[in-house]
């Protein structure tokens, strides 16, 4: 069966899927005239606009909702692996990728609210509701709906749990059992909560934890600071074949580079669209520019922070595809969370390893809370009537079983069932924000009209030229008139 499973995961994430985030990302940035570089500013500025309602959230709670989805594993052992398989310039690959993936974040998060409406009493959207309002391609929406929903709600919450289970034993020799009971019912008393109690945990924990993080890398390269600038050299080097011992390690450094980029930060695979819908904002460009911001924050900051502990303290190995060992600095010791513990325990000894625990914790934590939402949303999607409200309950169920299962199995079986989830989406999503990139553009260009003159932009869809994004008509019907009276005092 594991067998099996490799192989789908070697078919899935081919060179054609690294090519093709790549590619994506390079697309959009071009026609967007490079939206996350020129707009930095308007990003960190709308990241604290307090706008919500009995139906939305704010654009900080969508934000952190995100984040907590995209920060998980993959920023502590992802990038170890990214390392130990493409050597020290797949350091490069994954930040170019993650600055290339602002991109195709904002132009998913952005056809999220252009399409999103109102179910029951709360906003909901994402990729299948933008794949059906915006293409009209029903059939397409409800593959990527069901897809989507056994990806977080059975197929990749695994990778989280089990690495929560790891670190914990690790630690303080913590049964894997026992954390996996105590996780269920952590997860259950949020998730049983609803949109606004997940939007309120995201919202208090996210900053914190990164904050925390990103001191702990301050903190370990302020004891290894005469090793940056060999480190700095050491990552530009390998990234372009010019050092001695990683350069013919050109290929795979950029392939693992973009590959841990894209499951860190999984921009362009939908799963920040459906957080993003719920945000309450004028203009759906603003929370495109805020889930944007989400990319640097989580690849730029939080995986560099992995990758410069690890580089700096020299605790990695690096071994070929051929499996030829390059460096041997951890005999024995397998990629992973382990490079991270040891890199942080030459600075704090023996509370280095407990924690980086806590931090994998709260990391993959807020990631299972995220996966959670986005299955159940997928989940109205494809019950719109709300007629089966026992359907959510199943979720949840599931969802939880899921979670202890994974506390108690395999990590390498745990990682390749995520890897299948994350690619299929990958695939769907990017065919999808491709087909729909002109809309994108209209409503950036509109965006970009009303900042030039100095107002507040409101979103009329009729006058941007979108069809089917009724929410937004009688949005502007209500708001519209304000925008008018500043056109004329400005």
């Amino acid at each position: 069966m594991e067998n099996i499973i490799n192989t789908i995961v070697g078919y899935i994430w081919s060179d054609a899927l690294v090519y093709l985030a790549l590619g994506v990302g390079i697309y959009f940035t071009i026609m967007t005239r490079a939206v996350q570089i020129r707009y930095f500013k308007e990003m960190i500025r709308l990241l604290f606009d307090k706008q919500s309602s009995s139906a939305g959230i704010s654009s900080f709670q969508a934000f952190c909702m995100a984040l907590s989805g995209r920060i998980g594993v993959g920023n502590i052992a992802g990038v170890a692996t990214a390392i130990a398989a493409g050597g020290p310039g797949a350091v490069f690959w994954m930040i170019f990728m993650g600055v290339l993936g602002g991109a195709s974040a904002f132009i998913e998060s952005t056809l999220a609210q252009v399409y999103k409406h109102k179910v029951g009493d709360q906003y909901r959207g994402g990729s299948p509701f933008y794949i059906e309002r915006g293409l009209k391609l029903k059939p397409f929406a409800i593959i990527v709906a069901i897809v989507t929903c056994l990806s977080y709600g059975v197929l990749v919450p695994g990778v989280q749990a089990n690495t929560i289970a790891d670190s914990f034993n690790t630690a303080f020799n913590i049964p894997p059992v026992v954390t996996g009971i105590i996780l269920v019912v952590l997860l259950g008393i949020i998730i049983f909560g609803g949109v606004k109690r997940i939007a309120n945990f995201a919202g208090k924990v996210v900053p914190v934890m990164a904050i925390g993080y990103i001191l702990m890398m301050v903190i370990v390269l302020a004891f290894n600071a005469q090793n940056i600038p060999a480190m700095f050299a050491l990552i530009f080097k390998s990234a372009f074949g010019m050092d001695a011992v990683f350069g013919g390690m050109v290929g795979t450094a950029i392939s693992w580079g973009v590959r841990r980029a894209v499951f860190s930060n999984v921009a362009g695979a939908g799963e920040a669209t459906f957080s993003s819908a719920a945000a309450e904002v004028s203009h759906p460009a603003k929370q495109g520019l805020v889930q944007s911001f989400s990319i640097y924050i989580d690849t730029v900051l939080v995986c560099t922070a992995t990758a410069l502990m690890i580089l700096s303290t020299g605790m990695y190995n690096v071994v070929t595809p051929e499996g030829v060992t390059l460096v041997d600095n951890m005999p024995g010791i397998e990629a992973g969370t382990a490079f991270t513990q040891a890199a942080v325990s030459t600075v704090f000894n023996q509370y280095g390893s407990g924690f980086v625990a806590i931090a994998i914790f709260l990391f993959a934590f807020t990631c299972l809370v995220a996966y959670y939402y986005i299955a159940e949303t997928t989940l109205v999607y494809l019950d719109n009537k709300l007629r089966y409200p026992i359907l959510k309950h199943v979720l949840k169920l599931v969802f939880l079983i899921v979670c202890f299962t994974g506390s108690v199995q395999s990590i390498g079986m745990m990682w390749a069932l995520g890897d299948i989830g994350f690619g299929s989406m990958c695939y769907l999503n990017f065919i999808a924000i491709l087909l729909l990139s002109k809309v994108a553009l209209k409503v950036l260009k509109d965006y970009d009209e009303q900042m030039k003159l100095g107002i507040n932009p409101v979103f009329d869809p009729r006058k941007a030229g979108v069809d089917n994004a009724d929410f937004w008509i009688e949005y502007s019907n209500e708001h519209g008139h304000k925008k008018i009276a500043l056109i004329i005092v400005h």
